[in-house]
């Protein structure tokens, strides 16, 4: 697949065209990085988001991954910033304005709002989505519904993750 359609419209009804056209992208292809890539690829090309990412669990820190967007931070301490948070509380972190999140890594100066998703297998946090936005107030339940619901959708191989 190279060519994505993004329709006109609400932020569901982008969503409710990219996520079937995601699977369709990622199956048949067994390789973690390679699946994430064109994940966060076709997020940052639907949305326009200023970063969108992976961080990987890497014992007790969370490790970058494939990204597109501005160079990150490598690494991640469990609970540290919107990123360790969700890892700790395992569940999705909605941030309107992340200088109001104690704690807040900034990787970049620009970045004004965040959603971050966590990514399980065997009921394990493995991964968590980061998208970061240049404007307040970007992201709502409607992001975090659709997020979740793509990676509830997704058959990464059960050897990715090990």
């Amino acid at each position: 697949m190279e060519n994505f359609e993004i329709p006109k419209g609400s932020k569901a009804d982008i969503y409710k065209a990219l996520i079937p056209q995601i699977n369709a992208l990622v199956e048949g292809e067994s390789d973690l990085y390679a699946n994430l890539a064109n994940i966060a690829a076709a997020l940052k090309e639907a949305f326009n988001h200023f970063w969108v990412g992976f961080y990987l669990v890497k014992q007790d820190k969370l490790v970058l991954g494939p990204f597109q967007g501005p160079v990150a931070c490598t690494r991640i301490a469990y609970g540290r910033g919107v990123c360790g948070a969700a890892w700790k509380e395992k569940r999705t972190l909605v941030m309107p304005d992340v200088d109001k999140f104690p704690g807040h890594i900034a990787c970049s100066s620009l970045s004004k709002s965040e959603i971050v998703v966590p990514l399980f297998y065997n009921e394990q946090v493995v991964a968590v989505l980061d998208i970061d936005s240049m404007e307040l107030n970007s992201f709502d339940q409607t992001d975090a519904h659709y997020l979740e619901q793509l990676f509830k959708s997704l058959k990464f191989s059960p050897s990715a993750f090990k």
